[in-house]
């Protein structure tokens, strides 16, 4: 190596110092090569200028000065490398002492290591037929891994195993595909993969199929079994009604038997609740047939195929259009007869999606089911509303609106909102009752015109309590012998029935239909029923088919009934809707029959005043200028006595005591118009003082027939018969006073004459002649002292026409 080391310095070469253009061209050169500088643009330069040539000799100039500087670097170390030369040249001997010992060596190795190497590549081979022989075995095992994985992916899908199957065609795809070595059973796995799964979704999609053309009639079985249950549960509510109304009516029961009664009926339907929430779980399990394994097959396959949304959207469609089909009502078939079937399709469709919505996952979301339902709800009511519009018949009516609450109570428990469809039920309720009240119409008008105005007979008990204790129309809680004869005609049960059952169905109409409190609804109707249907119906028989006393007694006795009936019949109502019946009687209102009952009456009074008449007529041979007064009283009163007592004693046995009353009250006020009329009237010119107190002895037999029915009334009852004499009486009263005159007193006249009036007084009066009157009695008497009697009648009668002139 050198000694010393010569630093390389990158400086211009001495040279001239002329400052001429050229030797700075050379100098900056030289600079640029000496700092690695790039020489372009001074190539560049040099062209444009035109002076290539300046530029190549200052190239060639910068060489020749490098060349002198590398001579003299090697001149500086070529004694350096004289010495290297010479240390190698020692080291020659050394090498090849070295060489021969190597060589050697190698010799002896040779000949210990050739067994070996032969044994070594012996191995070596060995190893590698190994090898192969391994990977020959794992691609062995590897293929038998792959084929029983297609045997067992065919004998799933032979099974129908659809899942199964596709997991093992997974497995292929991910796990062995790639690594199979046959190209050829690659290719055929690549083709056959794909044709599996199109067979898997074929075969899932042909069984989803099926079950939607299955679930429909399903449906409608499930629909009908829960709205059946429904009303199974709705008819133990109404037997718990109807034995708590039994409960709060027989008071010689003790309240805790009340009590338990009914804790036990409430368990029993808390049972049937249980009980009907296990059935409709157990649908799933395959009960009617309501199974929802293909479904959810279907479901799981296409969502292992990732085709989850696809068959989601598919589902949604299909059993919209299934929906959509269910709307159709059928015009060949009366919606009466078809409506049940509609409606059970319909709530069976909706019990299906809850139950999908609830244990199908995100099959179908909620928001659909609650769109599909407002679709269905819109549907029915338009429905609804069409064909109550064409209904004409009460009865059909109120069975589809007893099927649409089923429906309703049904479709609650799942969650469905129902409120409009009960809307449209309470829409209808005035045109169902129109109906219902025409409907009634008719049958009271066939119940009347069916009536013999002749007493009911009754043979057995059961007839009794049918006709007599259902409707709460007995006197008296003690059965009577039979046969019985009611003292009513049969028209009054069966008007009764019809009544009560204008009563249930209009609660059964306006139960259910989302209105709690609806007494008041049924309490007008039924105050319509009887006011406009039946007492008109009434009043139209009175008018034109009550003939004669017996039928028009009979009707009088009717209408007696029916009074008591009316009472039932509020009662009844205010019971069916659960209505307390001392709230009921609070809200009571006037007999709702007044007209018909007033007009039974008048009809009887009318006929019996008649008979009266006829009667009244032997007047005319009372003597009006008798010589001495009758003690006996006249014919006439005789006749009418007897008339009287064998009414009353008939009357007495079917109409009851306050209609008697007030019919011979008004017969008897009649005849105390007849015998004021009798005097008043032209056929009577003039009468005596005895003729006088023979009507006071009549009109004293008529009192004692009042007085004597007090056994029959009461005393009250008698004294109010006696006022119906009391024009009369007071007639003749002031014919026979010592005073007559007295009548112009105020205080006396409203103590003791208060039914008379001044113009008959005047004129009866004035009828009125003395004994001393008669005929050439005025000759011998004309001296004599006047009677103070006839002074004040003639004061009397002075006065009167003073008044009234």
């Amino acid at each position: 190596m050198l000694s010393a080391k010569v630093r390389r310095k990158i400086a211009p070469a001495n040279g001239d110092t002329d400052n001429s253009a050229d030797k700075q061209d050379q100098l900056l050169l030289s600079a640029a090569i000496c700092n690695g500088e790039d020489l372009g643009p001074s190539v560049r330069k040099a062209f444009a200028s035109g002076k290539p040539e300046t530029l190549l000799h200052n190239l060639r100039h910068f060489a020749r000065s490098k060349e002198s500087e590398i001579e003299e670097v090697c001149k500086a170390h070529y004694q350096d490398f004289i010495l290297a030369v010479d240390d190698l040249r020692s080291l020659l001997s050394d090498v090849d002492s070295l060489k021969s010992a190597l060589s050697d060596s190698n010799s002896k190795l040779q000949f210990v290591a050739g067994p070996l190497l032969t044994s070594l590549d012996s191995y070596l081979e060995a190893q590698t037929v190994s090898h192969n022989v391994n990977l020959a075995l794992s691609l062995i095992f590897s293929c038998i891994k792959l084929l029983e994985l297609c045997s067992r992916s065919n004998y799933h899908l032979s099974r129908g195993n659809f899942y199964m199957a596709l997991k093992c065609v997974d497995s292929i795809e991910t796990d062995f595909l790639d690594k199979t070595p046959s190209s050829t059973l690659k290719r055929m796995l690549e083709k056959k993969i794909p044709d599996i799964r199109s067979h898997i979704e074929r075969k899932v999609s042909k069984e989803f199929g099926d079950w939607l053309v299955e679930i429909r009639v399903v449906s409608r079985n499930l629909g009908q079994l829960a709205i059946g249950q429904a009303s199974a549960a709705r008819q133990r509510e109404e037997d718990l009604r109807i034995k708590q109304r039994q409960a709060e009516e027989q008071s010689r029961l003790s309240l805790r038997d009340c009590v338990y009664a009914l804790q036990e009926e409430e368990e029993e339907d808390g049972l049937s609740g249980v009980m009907g929430d296990d059935g409709k779980d157990g649908y799933g399990n395959g009960l009617l047939g309501f199974d929802l394994t293909p479904l959810y097959r279907a479901y799981h396959i296409h969502q292992t195929l990732g085709l989850e949304d696809r068959f989601k959207q598919y589902y949604f469609e299909n059993r919209k259009l299934q929906l959509t089909s269910d709307f159709q009502v059928s015009s060949m078939t009366p919606f009466l007869e078809s409506h049940q079937t509609f409606f059970a399709q319909i709530a069976g469709f909706f019990i299906v999606e809850d139950h999908i919505l609830r244990t199908g996952g995100d099959l179908i979301s909620r928001m659909k089911v609650e769109n599909l339902w407002e679709t269905a709800v819109s549907k029915m009511c338009s429905v609804l509303e069409d064909q109550f519009s064409r209904m004409q018949t009460a009865n059909h009516l109120l069975l589809i609106k007893d099927y649409v609450s089923l429906l309703g109570v049904t479709l609650r428990r799942y969650g469905y909102p129902v409120d409009a469809l009960l809307d449209v039920l309470s829409k209808h309720r005035d045109k169902y009752h129109e109906l219902l009240l025409s409907d009634c119409r008719k049958q009271i008008a066939e119940a009347l015109a069916a009536d013999t105005f002749e007493q009911m007979l009754m043979k057995k008990e059961y007839e009794y309590s049918m006709n007599v204790l259902s409707f709460q129309l007995q006197t008296s809680d003690i059965v009577p012998a039979f046969p019985y004869v009611a003292p009513f005609s049969s028209t009054v049960p069966d008007c009764c029935r019809i009544v009560r059952s204008f009563i249930e169905d209009s609660v059964s109409f306006m139960s259910y239909g989302g209105q709690l409190e609806f007494f008041d609804v049924v309490k007008k109707y039924l105050d319509r029923f009887l006011s406009e249907v039946l007492d008109e119906a009434l009043l139209k028989l009175i008018s034109t088919s009550v003939h004669g006393v017996s039928q028009a007694m009979q009707v009088a006795a009717n209408m007696a009934v029916l009074e008591r009936a009316c009472d039932f019949f509020f009662r009844h109502a205010a019971q069916l809707s659960g209505i307390p019946l001392r709230m009921a009687e609070r809200g009571r209102r006037q007999f709702p029959l007044n007209n018909a009952r007033d007009a039974a009456e008048e009809m009887l009074s009318g006929l019996l005043k008649q008979k009266v008449d006829g009667f009244m007529t032997l007047i005319e041979n009372v003597n009006w200028m008798a010589d001495e007064p009758t003690q006996s009283g006249n014919e006439y009163v005789n006749e009418v006595m007897i008339y009287l007592e064998t009414l009353v004693s008939t009357a007495q046995q079917i109409l009851p005591a306050p209609v008697l009353k007030r019919v011979v009250h008004d017969v008897l006020s009649h005849i105390s118009e007849m015998i004021v009329g009798a005097l008043l009237g032209d056929s009577v010119k003039r009468f005596n003082v005895n003729a006088i107190m023979g009507i006071d002895v009549d009109i004293r037999l008529l009192e004692s027939f009042a007085d004597n029915q007090a056994a029959l009334f009461s005393e009250g009852d008698a004294n109010q018969l006696k006022t119906a004499l009391a024009e009369a009486r007071q007639l003749i009263n002031l014919l026979l006073s010592n005073h007559p005159e007295n009548f112009l007193n105020p205080v006396i006249r409203g103590r003791s004459y208060n039914t008379l009036d001044y113009r008959k007084v005047m004129t009866i009066s004035e009828k009125l002649r003395d004994p001393s009157d008669r005929l050439f009695g005025t000759f011998g008497s004309r001296g004599a002292r006047q009677n103070p009697k006839k002074k004040s009648l003639d004061t009397l009668i002075k006065r009167l026409k003073d008044k009234w002139r």
